[in-house]
């Protein structure tokens, strides 16, 4: 934290929490860090929702970045499809060890995988709520790990 900013997390609404939390544990090798169930005040606030929130916020870490999928009781509103140029978050990006045996899983965990992204080398899939994932080849990790001069699959410090 040399210029006094940390990262911390990256917060991913879902619409059935136990099954979010499969998909990505299961199938992605996410561990829980933690699991909260804030109050609505002052969340409500801070949210800018109405109450009642009847939130509960599940942090996963996988390789330092931490996820944080947030339920709330109330409901959520129904996912829309985003296009890549549409402001916003666009995906987020793993490598695995073998892409083809991730994704003939991937609807087993209620994910889909969009299979007209297949490139070869790369593809999309979406989670159970429809947030789409990029699956790399972990030779794509190493490369960039190998760039950076480590071999250990860290992030730089």
């Amino acid at each position: 934290m040399a210029d006094g900013v940390a990262f911390n997390h990256l917060g991913l609404c879902v619409s059935d929490l136990a099954r979010s939390r499969r998909f990505y544990e299961e199938l992605l090798g996410f561990e829980v860090e933690r699991e909260l169930h804030p109050p609505d005040d002052p969340s409500s606030t801070l949210l800018r929702l109405p109450k009642p929130l009847g939130m509960t916020a599940l942090y996963l870490r996988r390789d330092g970045l931490v996820l944080e999928l947030l339920h709330f009781d109330g409901g959520t509103k129904p996912a829309r499809e985003r296009v890549m140029n549409e402001p916003g978050l666009t995906h987020v990006s793993v490598s695995v060890d073998d892409i083809d045996a991730v994704c003939a899983r991937v609807a087993e965990y209620g994910g889909e995988v969009v299979a007209a992204t297949n490139i070869g080398v790369a593809i999309f899939i979406r989670d159970p709520d429809g947030q789409l994932l990029e699956l790399l080849p972990m030779s794509y990790r190493d490369h960039l790990d190998a760039e950076d001069g480590r071999t250990d699959g860290a992030a730089p410090s």
